[in-house]
């Protein structure tokens, strides 16, 4: 019984010995090749490159898709009071998905 014992404590003595050991940290991937540019020079400021592919922003388009989207945003809140009352809508779905698709266009259209 007390070589079972003894074989048990070796055991567990090796799992916790081979617990703490670490596993060396694997580099992701890109990390190397940025490794290898040059820093800029001393007390240069970073260069901004815009990016050439970015669409040009046209006001009035953006003015009509806002106004369009404040329209059907208007109509919502009565179609849903109808759907509460047991009238749904056709159209209810494909009101909120193009009110989605708007906002959605705006908000790329916006940022930077």
């Amino acid at each position: 019984m007390k070589s079972i014992g003894a074989c048990f404590a070796l055991v567990m003595m090796g799992g916790l010995l081979t617990a703490g050991q670490q596993q060396p940290e694997q580099t992701p991937p890109g990390v190397h090749q940025a490794m290898q540019v040059p820093p800029p020079a001393q007390g240069t400021p970073p260069v901004f490159q815009p990016n050439p592919a970015r669409r040009r922003v046209d006001p009035a388009r953006m003015k009509q898709e806002a106004e369009e989207l404040a329209k059907l945003a208007q109509q919502v809140p009565s179609e849903v009071d109808g759907a509460n009352a047991g009238r749904l809508p056709k159209d209810l779905s494909e009101q909120l998905k193009k009110i989605e698709k708007l906002s959605k266009n705006l908000r790329h259209e916006l940022s930077p």
